[in-house]
């Protein structure tokens, strides 16, 4: 967790979260598990693998790693969440494509049962905000 989203988590809510994640991983690519957030505003952190230990990524890998964190936010039972731009960063992957994506996968979750009733896109730049500000206009 030495960089990107999960560094700042760890940055900001201490490195108890890193020590928590890593005694539940490895974690299969779509997985996702929960630890708690530390000092962080939050209840949870819920981490997703959305890059392999090659730290490479692709459209598939970020589909599932959103319906993963998802899904267990679900299970959790939580009212909102949070989420970044999944493999923008190291994994190196579009901002564009990822907002296509992501936004898309919330959408389809919209419809569940037991789903979240808000969805955050939590972003670290310009670039991202604007991707995924275009994908929400276009409908996903």
């Amino acid at each position: 967790m030495g960089a990107g989203v999960a560094g700042a988590i760890a940055g900001r809510g201490g490195r108890g979260i890193e020590a928590e994640a890593i005694r539940q991983g490895p974690i299969e690519i779509g997985s996702a598990v929960v630890t708690g957030a530390g000092s962080l505003a939050a209840k949870h952190v819920i981490h997703a693998a959305a890059m392999g230990q090659d730290l490479a990524t692709d459209a598939e890998k970020i589909r599932a790693a959103t319906a993963g964190a998802l899904r267990l936010g679900e299970e959790l039972g939580l009212h909102s969440i949070a989420l970044p731009a999944l493999g923008t960063g190291v994994g190196g992957f579009s901002p564009d494509e990822c907002a296509r994506i992501m936004v898309a996968v919330a959408r389809e979750r919209a419809g569940a049962d037991e789903a979240i009733a808000l969805i955050r896109f939590v972003l670290f730049d310009e670039r991202s905000y604007e991707a995924f500000q275009r994908a929400l206009a276009e409908g996903g």
